[in-house]
């Protein structure tokens, strides 16, 4: 079942890449700190887009804190003027895989580790530089509903929260932003 779901995905991906007006996107802000975006968008309609991006943090720590994610965007996108040049709106909702220390426990010894899902919405700017390279810088957020569960950072055995299975918190953040740098396969 899982082979078939996976093929699946990845002959969607194909098909999107061999249509006319596909982008294949890097993150040059998120790429820089080392914690790389990197997606595809393809026209689907007269102002309409569909793009999907996966953000991944690998750093095992950061200032002794945990910060690993894997985050998949899939996104509507819808363009006020034409695709690919000038102002657009995005909807989206995907899945998340986490352990890290989530901002409101910043300064306590303790992470979190767990999976969740987002919704939210995006907007951006495109500009095209040439026939195949276009800029899009965006920022975005909405809902994100986590389970996880909550660990110490300095060794001290056990959860520091009482679930019996997972802890969940559910909270309206800004978790997408940066430069693209998108190239016309």
């Amino acid at each position: 079942m899982k082979k078939t779901l996976l093929s699946s995905y990845f002959i969607f991906l194909f098909s999107l890449t061999t249509s006319a007006q596909t982008y294949l996107k890097l993150n040059g802000l998120s790429a820089l700190v080392g914690v790389p975006q990197i997606g595809l968008e393809t026209s689907i309609g007269d102002k309409s887009t569909f793009s999907v991006d996966v953000f991944a943090s690998f750093w095992k720590s950061f200032d002794g804190k945990p910060m690993q994610t894997i985050m998949l965007t899939p996104e509507y996108r819808y363009h006020f003027k034409e695709k690919y040049n000038g102002f657009y709106a995005g909807f989206h909702a995907g899945p998340d895989v986490y352990k890290l220390q989530k901002w409101n426990y910043w300064g306590t010894n303790q992470y979190e580790e767990g999976l969740g899902y987002h919704i939210g919405a995006t907007i951006g700017y495109q500009r095209k530089l040439s026939d195949k390279f276009v800029l899009d810088a965006f920022v975005g957020g909405g809902w994100h509903q986590g389970f996880y569960k909550g660990y110490y950072t300095d060794g001290t055995p056990g959860r520091y929260e009482t679930a019996t299975h997972y802890n969940r918190s559910g909270e309206w953040l800004p978790y997408r932003g940066g430069i693209m740098i998108s190239y016309q396969l």
